[in-house]
């Protein structure tokens, strides 16, 4: 059995046997700071019964207007606690917090077009290809753009692939 709440600084001191995968991005500790201090409300802890963690999501808000968005930077499950739905329900929390706490369009999340198991996963929890940005990861590997609209775009524009490939110089909001 696992619970959701919100990260805490302590957290990362207990988070290693999370991130694990090679495919799961670990930042500095500095930049987990920074996240959590600006927006606590996108940081989400899956804890085991003894209260350590099992897996997180750490995301942010970003654009303006119609871009206005939450962005998925992270997320990831220990692998002792995958294929037990845990990454449905922190996507979850974040896709809640983009919409009950900052009112977003859509939320976004780049992955590497070679994480075919990634991709499935995501397109199963309501995502789409938005776009392929070109040489995203370390100008070596490209990148979809996936997003997934939420309840202020009633007409799901934002959702709606693009006609071109994108390098990341061109990305709206960053």
């Amino acid at each position: 059995m696992t619970t959701l709440s919100p990260f805490t600084c302590r957290d990362l001191l207990r988070y290693n046997a999370v991130n694990v995968d090679a495919l799961t991005e670990t930042y500095g500790l500095r930049f987990y700071l920074h996240y959590l201090s600006t927006w606590p409300e996108m940081f989400t802890c899956a804890r085991d019964r003894e209260g350590d963690p099992c897996g997180y999501v750490m995301g942010k808000v970003e654009g303006s207007g119609e871009l206005w968005h939450g962005h998925v930077t992270a997320v990831t499950v220990a692998p002792t606690h995958r294929r037990q739905g845990l990454a449905r329900e922190l996507m979850g929390a974040l896709e809640r917090a983009t919409e009950d706490a900052n009112d977003g369009y859509f939320v976004d999340l780049f992955v590497r077009v070679s994480n075919k198991l990634a991709i499935g996963m995501y397109e199963k929890f309501g995502y789409s290809v938005y776009r392929r940005v070109l040489n995203y990861y370390s100008g070596e590997e490209d990148a979809f753009d996936m997003r997934k609209a939420m309840r202020r775009d009633v007409a799901k524009k934002s959702v709606v692939p693009s006609e071109k490939d994108w390098h990341p110089w061109e990305l709206e909001w960053t």
